[in-house]
């Protein structure tokens, strides 16, 4: 058996912190040399925050009564010795649920009251209104504090019909879906819209996000969970009761919200949970087995996905076998198998990408700074030309040099004034980019669609003008590429002209690839398409359940424009960065040329001593570029090879 998502992640984070670690330590060596200028740095910070902050999200999406919140407690909090999510018999988790660290917020269950859902604010933007919501401070020693203040998930309250149906949770035609009114005419729904828990537990400290969502009513009502937060899950496990097999409102759940495109099924799991309702005395252990592969069969054929993503478990008897520290429960209970499949989906995969990415980040870093070294070496071997030619002349050739190096550094410098008008013309193109993938643009492109779906009644029509919305957005991110194009060609043929001039070795960076934006783009398409197909036009009928669709919409929107705008914001900078660097090492060549003539001036021996310099500081730069691809070469290394051995290494341990 391989290992578990716990040690998996444990390792993961292990890998982060040493490898955030080795790009401080490039960092400081940089610095310490004077090969770091502000884009540098700049780019080796968003690379160390990258790694350090990365977060895995796992989202748990079920129909009531699946056992998702025990199937949680199993896999992530044994170890406290008892349940720490609810997860009693009937309706548990009534509100979504996020579990997570962030060290500079107090453990703590932070709960948005429901009443918020008048509101047309999105849940992005109730964040970042720490007042609104209800606090409960945790002992993170306590488990039993813990498992009581988490309660609170499970609250709900009783209101009238109509204050129902503003909440969203009462639709006048979809009577399957409706809550059961009591003998007054009341039904119950949550107490709270959201529930955030911050605690240090060792997963969630190492960037690990647990997603905890309720049944399909819910889940339905709130727009932002189904169109941002669970697409963005980096694994999402779906889970089905045993006894029952996939039921009418697993499938609607499955369909609407999971289901969306071939290409997120990759990161989906079916968990066929309770199986432990099937073990039978009067059923031979062989007829038990048979009995529960049927059942995973038959899922695996309703929900359209490869039999080996659909995992028999008993989540209850697992969490007991590790409380209880029993190894053949454990076993039978099919939980390792679980987490040996969500330790290979997901951290594998999540751990390549982001070697990948930083690798990618590092070699340019490694060739731009290799490009400085090698510059400096070029303007040692300039200068120690012209001091041997020194050698055994009068103090008029010395003087003349002198004349030449000031007429050299008058000219360069009349020459840095057309730089200027040439990164002048840059900026200004690059600011029309950030123009177009501005707010107030978004905003524009999205106005169609908002005074659509914010009419009163059906929206007809709707799905027409959402296609042609999002044929703008696309259109908006292919001139933004095309911009960033034309910047690169510019700086190109600027770059050559001053690499003929001046002896520069400029090379502008290959044009910012958009393409992941616009793939981007269509994956929020297809989420949120969903919502404009007649099973949800009486939801959309309601303008409380339209608004919230368009904020949320907006706010994913918002989030892939200003990435792209990062993107782009980036690569202008390690354009232009290498020119300011080579300009700045041009300047310093002056500087110790006229320094050097000076000393020769002034004493016989200062030709002798300027020769010794040089060949001390050519030999010195070999050792620089050494240092360089040493601390670089473990940052770089193909992921593949690392990937495969440490699992190789795991497995045979």
């Amino acid at each position: 058996m391989g290992p578990s998502f716990n040690e998996q992640f444990d390792q993961h984070g292990v890998w982060r912190r040493e490898f955030a670690q080795q790009l401080k330590r490039l960092g400081d060596w940089m610095s310490s040399h004077d090969l770091m200028d502000s884009a540098v740095r700049e780019r080796l910070h968003r690379l160390e925050e990258q790694v350090r902050s990365d977060k895995v999200m796992v989202a748990f999406v079920a129909e009531f009564s699946r056992g998702k919140s025990e199937l949680i407690n199993a896999i992530f909090f044994a170890d406290y010795g008892r349940r720490i999510m609810p997860a009693s018999a009937g309706r548990t988790t009534m509100c979504p649920t996020e579990l997570g660290y962030e060290a500079n917020v107090p453990p703590s269950l932070r709960l948005l009251p429901i009443e918020t859902r008048l509101q047309v604010q999105s849940l992005a933007e109730w964040r970042m209104k720490p007042e609104r919501w209800h606090e409960i401070r945790l002992d993170v020693g306590n488990a039993d504090q813990i498992a009581k203040a988490l309660e609170k998930v499970a609250e709900v309250r009783k209101v009238s019909l109509d204050n129902a149906r503003a909440l969203g949770f009462w639709h006048d035609d979809l009577v399957d879906e409706n809550p059961v009114p009591d003998a007054h005419g009341m039904v119950e729904v949550p107490m709270w819209r959201h529930a955030i828990i911050n605690i240090p537990h060792p997963l969630l400290k190492q960037g690990l996000v647990i997603l905890d969502t309720p049944g399909l009513n819910a889940v339905g009502a709130e727009p932002e969970l189904t169109v941002n937060l669970i697409p963005q899950a980096h694994a999402v496990v779906f889970i089905l009761s045993a006894d029952t097999g996939v039921t009418r409102s697993d499938l609607s759940i499955w369909r609407e919200h999971l289901a969306i495109s071939a290409d997120s099924m990759d990161a989906r799991l079916v968990v066929l949970n309770k199986i432990d309702t099937l073990w039978d005395t009067l059923n031979s252990a062989e007829q038990v087995q048979a009995q529960i592969e049927r059942q995973c069969q038959t899922s695996a054929e309703m929900l359209g996905v490869p039999l080996e993503r659909v995992v028999p478990v008993s989540a209850q008897k697992g969490l007991v076998a590790k409380i209880t520290a029993d190894d053949l429960l454990l076993e039978t209970s099919g939980l390792p198998v679980l987490e040996e499949a969500l330790a290979k989906g997901i951290m594998g995969q999540r751990q390549s990408i982001l070697r990948s990415a930083v690798a990618h980040g590092v070699a340019n870093l490694r060739t731009e700074t290799s490009r400085v070294i090698n510059i400096r070496r070029r303007d040692l071997d300039d200068q120690m030309a012209e001091l041997r030619s020194l050698r055994g002349k009068n103090a008029s050739v010395i003087e003349s040099m002198r004349h030449r190096i000031e007429q050299e550094q008058r000219e360069f410098d009349l020459s840095t004034s057309k730089i200027q008008a040439v990164r002048a013309v840059h900026l200004k193109l690059l600011r029309d980019v950030f123009q177009q993938l501005g707010a107030k643009s978004l905003k524009g492109e999205l106005s169609e669609l908002a005074q659509t779906l914010q009419q009163k009644g059906l929206k007809l029509g709707v799905k027409k003008i959402y296609v042609q919305t999002f044929d703008k957005l696309r259109s908006t991110m292919d001139k933004a590429q095309a911009s960033g194009t034309e910047i690169q060609a510019m700086l190109g043929g600027t770059f050559r002209q001053l690499n003929a001039e001046f002896g520069f070795s400029l090379q502008v960076p290959p044009p910012p690839q958009l393409e992941h934006f616009t793939h981007d783009l269509h994956q929020i398409e297809q989420s949120h398409l969903q919502y404009l197909g007649m099973g949800n036009a009486l939801k959309l009928a309601q303008p409380e359940f339209a608004e919230r669709l368009v904020r949320a919409l907006a706010m994913r929107l918002r989030t892939v424009y200003e990435s792209a705008a990062n993107d782009l914001e980036l690569w202008s900078k390690s354009a232009t960065a290498q020119l300011d660097a080579q300009l700045r090492e041009r300047r310093r060549s002056f500087a110790r040329r006229m320094e050097a003539v000076d000393r020769i001036q002034q004493a016989a021996s200062g030709l002798v001593e300027r020769i010794s310099e040089i060949e001390a500081g050519e030999e010195e730069l070999g050792q620089l570029e050494q240092k360089l691809h040493e601390l670089t070469s473990k940052l770089v290394a193909p992921p593949a090879v690392e990937t495969l051995d440490a699992d190789k290494q795991l497995l045979s341990a």
